[in-house]
């Protein structure tokens, strides 16, 4: 085994033998819609996840606020979800979360992300949130309350901008994230490919989407945008956008419109 592994995995180890405080598990009751659908497996391994996230991030707070339990907890367990049964190393090239309280406004982009620019932008000036590919994500809490309370919205920055993290897993954020099979990446070509065209002509022609028209920009908004409407409204999903659904449910591993039945 790798040293560097096996100290990763002791450290967590010790994390654990903590038991879950049950403030926090307060918190996610009764702030993040979600963890009332898990069973109590998924419940376990979600708390697991989260009590380790929290211990190995840096949470700071920006524009005045101050960093609370409530903070870090609701948006640790809404990032974890995403790869709950995924293998995974826990983001581990994310060392930071800032968290402003509300709109941040950010300078112009000199270059696009596709070329030689280092952010994933929600937009040029006013975001809800960012996604670094070096070390730090980008949120605003009212933004995070909002998608953590109301899924049915089919909003949320945090599964926005961590899917921006997974996606950049393999060194290109390119809407495409590493898969474990050539068949998995074709069918993900397939059918990623046809429904991002039609979400770009409904967007161009001004037609109402199930997917948000944000997705249009590139691919790797197309996949942060897919993402929310999966974990969000994935009925609603399914039942429009079945293809979709199907290849995002192999990708996470995940049946949410199964839970939210």
């Amino acid at each position: 085994m790798n040293p560097m592994h096996w100290w990763r995995d002791h450290r967590r180890q010790e994390i654990l033998k903590t038991p879950f405080p049950p403030a926090w598990r307060e918190i996610l009751r009764a702030r993040v819609a979600h963890v009332r659908r898990l069973d109590a497996d998924e419940t376990q391994r979600l708390e697991d996840l989260v009590q380790v996230f929290l211990a190995e991030k840096n949470f700071e707070g920006c524009g005045g606020l101050e960093i609370t339990d409530e903070i870090r907890v609701v948006i640790a367990a809404q990032a974890c979800l995403l790869v709950l049964e995924l293998p995974h190393d826990l983001y581990r090239r994310l060392l930071s979360i800032l968290v402003y309280p509300s709109t941040v406004v950010t300078p112009r982009a000199q270059a696009g992300v596709f070329v030689h620019g280092p952010l994933i932008e929600r937009s040029r000036t006013a975001i809800s949130g960012q996604a670094s590919r070096g070390d730090t994500v980008i949120l605003v809490w009212d933004a995070v309350v909002r998608g953590a309370r109301h899924p049915e919205h089919g909003h949320n920055v945090v599964y926005h901008e961590f899917a921006h993290i997974i996606d950049m897993q393999d060194g290109a954020a390119d809407g495409v994230p590493e898969l474990p099979s050539a068949e998995q990446y074709r069918r993900w070509a397939e059918v990623c490919a046809a429904e991002f065209a039609r979400l770009q002509a409904q967007a161009r022609q001004g037609r109402a989407s199930l997917l948000d028209p944000y997705g249009a920009t590139n691919a790797a908004e197309f996949f942060a945008v897919a993402t929310e409407l999966f974990f969000d409204r994935p009925r609603e999903m399914r039942a429009e956008l079945g293809e979709l659904y199907e290849v995002l449910a192999g990708f996470y591993r995940q049946d949410p419109a199964g839970r939210a039945s």
